[in-house]
């Protein structure tokens, strides 16, 4: 794990800079309370002190605005004093201006020897298994919890004995129109060599038509509402697990995403209208 801490890998935990945050909450506050209207519900479910895995579903493109929506609320209630990441593509990472806002904003590569250190110094954590997968499913899909079928999370969970916190949201996939994921596309390109999934056709604005959502767009100003789940501590549930067992992990993750996808559903049953919410 250390070497690969060394090597940076486009991150570390010591870039994490409160001040620096602290200075774009001013107007993260104004993007997130009026823009979007965020709203996240039961954020004290969060536990004040110590590691947990909060564990996401996410949508919108490239902007990832639930993300955001989460984040300028999780800080206002807990702090900057409270130890705070967040995984993201490494691609991402590495681009020279998001990646530095992303460093400086506690944001890390997604590799799990990052998350585990984070972890490891109390820290609470923010992954989204479903990555770009997740991220750019079509309109069709937006209302389904889509974790990839990617289990290192609960691995990951198992092996540190954290507690796993569902973070589910809504109305981040009506900010841009995901007309195609893209996976066939992908595969074709040979992309997956670079851990993308998917190279979807997204109608947003000022482009259009954008093929792989990689330009810089303007997200509609649609209601995001996300609910924290209760935690889900399977050691404490179900006593020891062996994290090397592939049904073990199979069990452990078909039951976090049920749970996440009962949230998904009560949030959904609730939405009247695309954007306005």
């Amino acid at each position: 794990m250390q070497g690969v801490l060394e090597r940076g890998r486009h991150g570390s935990l010591d870039e994490r800079d409160p001040e620096y945050m602290e200075r774009n909450l001013r107007w993260l506050n104004y993007v997130a309370d009026y823009y979007f209207r965020g709203e996240v519900r039961h954020i004290d479910r969060i536990p004040a002190t110590g590691p947990v895995l909060l564990v996401g579903n996410h949508s919108g493109g490239m902007a990832t605005p639930d993300t955001w929506v989460f984040m300028v609320n999780f800080l206002r209630h807990f702090g900057l004093s409270r130890p705070s990441y967040a995984l993201a593509h490494n691609i991402v990472m590495g681009l020279p201006i998001m990646g530095t806002i992303l460093r400086k904003s506690g944001t890390l590569p997604a590799h799990p020897d990052f998350a585990r250190a984070a972890l490891r110094k109390g820290a609470s954590v923010l992954v989204y298994p479903g990555g770009d997968e997740d991220v750019f499913r079509t309109w069709s899909e937006r209302n389904r919890i889509h974790l990839a079928n990617r289990t290192g999370f609960v691995r990951l969970a198992l092996q540190e004995r954290v507690p796993i916190q569902p973070v589910v949201s809504i109305g981040g996939h009506e900010t841009v129109f995901v007309a195609s994921d893209g996976k066939k596309l992908a595969r074709l390109l040979g992309l997956e060599r670079f851990r993308l999934k998917a190279l979807p056709l997204v109608v947003c604005l000022p482009w259009g038509v954008s093929p792989g959502n990689y330009l810089l767009h303007v997200p509609l100003p649609a209601k995001i509402t996300v609910e924290v789940g209760e935690p889900i501590d399977f050691h404490a549930q179900f006593g020891t697990l062996d994290a090397r067992d592939p049904e073990v992990l199979w069990a452990c993750y078909h039951y976090v995403e049920q749970r996440m996808q009962s949230i998904l559903d009560g949030l959904a049953e609730e939405r009247r209208l695309p954007v306005l919410g």
